[in-house]
């Protein structure tokens, strides 16, 4: 027993663990980690310190009234933006990124100016636009065959282009209306460099030799490829072509080729460090987000033009040494134009701008902090063994103990995972475990706790149940039950059965054969019964009475009687198929109304029996078949108002020892089983018992005849005919013929 209960245990750790590497691998997971478990994250960590490499010149709703220019920014002369290149430049700088575009030229002299500029730092990366859409492709003749995606770079207007050290386009990739990474290298601009790693080149111009020729030394073979490096920072699309070169090479050599790139270069936040990392690791990176809008240090515009800001120190306003990026972020505006929906998005609705996720990206190159997710087979056998590990205590323990032992080890997950977030950059499985496998194994230990009780209850009441109705045992071994309701009086359908034949059957037998039929018997007779519900069950004999209860008049039980004996009929013919007995024949009977159940007997010894006059009439109904030659007859109180059934009146019987008479149908088939012969019997017999009881005789007569030559075997025409003839030759008194009076049970 203990072995089994460990094996289930066992088996539900593998549901929880196999469950949750289904739902982590699959795209349904990866956005609840994303939006759910990454989002949780940020906000327990809370900000991170700010990098002190970086800064964002921002652009707001107060900078051209600060400056005595237009509102917009568009409406400015360029040779504003020249003057900021100048302080930068003069602030010692190391990079200056502008998060502008600037697509066409409009004023010359000022244009030019801003160029001129540009060029003389020789240190200024400008934005490119990246435009997509959707063009047709065309075969041959020019039909239409698909789709195709394309993409293009729209660079500044020329002048400025050929000024600026470096061009690249910063897109973001959305998910879900959330932003959580950003392209270092964006392949479908053939693997072009992005804003960010072209700023980290330029940041880091002096350790580019050193990595070209350590690649060159291990891979002597990329020597002819890299040659351009040589000129790398000639113009923005020599270091654009260098940078694709140095991506391509380092990304396609073998994985010890980047380790060793990493090992040499140096610690973390070395700029030699942050160029091998940039090029050894992915094209796309999940962005390690420093806190809300304005965790980068944030400066004015207009403050770094006019070198002075009343709001801050010149220390603060001290750029050397800093790689700056320029854009539009208003720290006060919600409906700023460049901005992104992100977990640090702030209660008011401010966002963090598309400048400011830059720069962020820069910092997380340059300290190579981006976050990392573990490879995927780590990843999924750390879901399926923290699965495996609750699912099996869950069940195992009981519940007093094993709910605290889950809810301590969901915490010790959760601060591990934390714990690795915070130092290691690693984004472990975190919301499928928590949200997901926790409770399920939770539900499932309580669940597996409820069922082991259910279970010894359910032994308990199974002992009991041979003897007492389903209800009436389970609640007694649950301790529940209501005394009230072992004896009362209910409304019920009672159904009587009884085996015509029997007797020869049990003549063949030998006691102990007998017994073991009669159970297989009982058996193929119960499964219909029990499969509609039957509330009590007595076994008499070769014979069984039985009663679908309810506390007041209903259709219901009726209905469910009704179908358990066209159901029993059917499962008899099929055991007699494998049984000797071709001349037994099931009867049954029913009727409706009010029955005491409960305990009866005498001298200490009780069986649980249904009492009544509907219980007897059941009974005297059930004999009834083997006078009209039938299997299933029911009372007119039993088939009043039950639907998609066919039924046949018999009749009105009056039984020994009854004052009135009671109407008796046969119950034929369910409309939708019944063929047409059944249908043609059961129209012609009310035709020709309409007649009988008219008291056409003779005619009566001739139609019960010409149903027994179309259908010989039925009982009710052979029946009627008898008495058809005889009243024809001997009539009885004025409306006597209407009532069947039995004289025998």
């Amino acid at each position: 027993m203990r072995i089994r209960r460990t094996l289930i245990a066992l088996g539900a750790g593998l549901l929880v663990g196999l469950l949750g590497v289904a739902l982590y691998w699959s795209p349904l997971g990866t956005n609840l980690e994303q939006q759910v478990g990454l989002s949780w994250l940020f906000h327990l960590r809370g900000r991170l310190p700010p990098p002190a490499e970086v800064a964002v010149v921002a652009i707001d709703g107060r900078t051209g009234t600060a400056l005595g220019l237009p509102a917009l920014p568009r409406d400015w002369p360029r040779s504003v933006h020249g003057d900021l290149v100048r302080a930068l430049h003069l602030g010692g700088a190391t990079a200056v990124v502008f998060d502008i575009h600037f697509a066409q030229s409009r004023d010359t002299q000022s244009d030019s100016d801003f160029s001129q500029a540009v060029a003389a730092a020789g240190n200024v990366v400008l934005v490119e636009r990246l435009s997509g859409r959707r063009e047709p492709v065309t075969d041959a003749q020019g039909r239409n065959v698909g789709m195709v995606w394309t993409e293009q770079l729209q660079p500044p207007f020329a002048e400025l282009a050929r000024a600026a050290a470096g061009l690249a386009t910063f897109t973001l990739p959305k998910e879900a209306a959330s932003i959580w990474e950003y392209w270092v290298f964006k392949e479908s601009t053939d693997r072009a460099p992005t804003l960010p790693g072209v700023a980290l080149q330029l940041a880091a111009r002096q350790q580019l030799p050193w990595l070209v020729e350590n690649i060159k030394t291990r891979l002597p073979q990329s020597a002819a490829r890299l040659a351009v490096a040589e000129h790398a920072f000639d113009d923005a699309e020599t270091l654009r072509a260098t940078m694709r070169e140095l991506h391509a090479v380092v990304s396609d050599a073998p994985p010890e080729v980047a380790a060793a790139l990493l090992a040499e270069a140096g610690p973390a936040g070395d700029r030699r460090r942050a160029l091998a990392a940039m090029y050894a690791g992915d094209a796309n990176r999940l962005l390690n987000f420093y806190g809300p809008p304005g965790s980068i240090q944030t400066l004015p515009y207009q403050a770094v033009l006019h070198g002075q800001d009343p709001n801050l120190s010149q220390q603060q306003l001290d750029v050397s040494g800093k790689v700056v990026f320029v854009g539009y972020a208003d720290l006060y505006d919600p409906g700023q134009p460049d901005r992104f929906y992100t977990v640090f998005t702030r209660d008011d609705g401010v966002d963090l701008s598309g400048v400011e996720i830059a720069a962020t990206a820069y910092a997380n190159l340059l300290h190579d902090s981006a976050l990392r997710t573990p490879d995927t087979d780590k990843a999924l056998a750390a879901v399926l063994g923290f699965g495996l590990v609750l699912g099996t205590l869950a069940f195992s323990l009981p519940a007093l103990i094993g709910v605290p032992l889950l809810l301590g080890l969901v915490l010790l997950y959760c601060y591990g995972a934390l714990h690795a977030f915070t130092t290691a950059q690693l984004l472990l499985p975190f919301a499928t475990p928590l949200l997901v496998q926790a409770p399920l194994a939770v539900f499932l230990g309580l669940l597996g706790q409820y069922l082991l009780e259910r279970r010894r209850g359910e032994r308990i009441s199974k002992a009991i149940n041979y003897y007492l109705p389903d209800e009436i045992a389970r609640d007694l071994a649950e301790n529940r039950l209501d005394p009230s309701r072992l004896n009362q009086v209910v409304y019920a359908t009672c159904l009587a059965t009884d085996m015509a034949g029997f007797s020869t059957v049990a003549e063949k037998l030998p006691p102990g054969e007998l017994a073991t039929f009669l159970n297989e018997y009982f058996e193929a007779l119960a499964a219909p019964l029990k499969k509609y519900g039957v509330h009590v069950t007595e076994f008499r004999a070769d014979a069984i009475m039985c009663a679908w209860t309810a506390d007041q008049p209903s259709l219901l039980p009726r209905e469910r009687a009704l179908q358990a004996a066209l159901e029993a009929a059917e499962a008899i013919k099929a055991f007699k198929l494998t049984h000797d007995m071709p001349a037994a024949r099931l009867r049954i009977g029913l009727e409706v109304g009010h029955v005491f159940i409960g305990h009866a007997g005498g001298g200490g010894r009780f069986v649980y029996s249904i009492v009544g006059d509907s219980a007897n009439t059941a009974s005297r109904v059930e004999g009834l078949n083997k006078y009209v030659g039938t299997e299933i007859l029911a009372t007119g109180g039993v088939i009043e108002g039950v639907a998609d059934l066919l039924v046949r009146y018999l009749g009105d019987f009056q039984f020994v020892g009854k004052s009135d008479a009671t109407p008796v149908y046969e119950v034929v088939a369910r409309n939708a089983q019944a063929d047409a012969s059944q249908i043609e019997l059961c129209a012609a017999f009310a035709v020709a018992l309409a007649n009988f009881h008219a008291g056409h005789w003779a005619q009566a007569a001739l139609e019960f005849g010409a149903l027994l030559a179309r259908h010989p075997d039925d009982g009710p025409s052979a029946f009627y005919l008898a008495r058809s003839e005889r009243f024809a030759s001997d009539p009885p008194t004025v409306g006597a013929s209407r009532v069947v009076r039995m004289d025998a049970k």
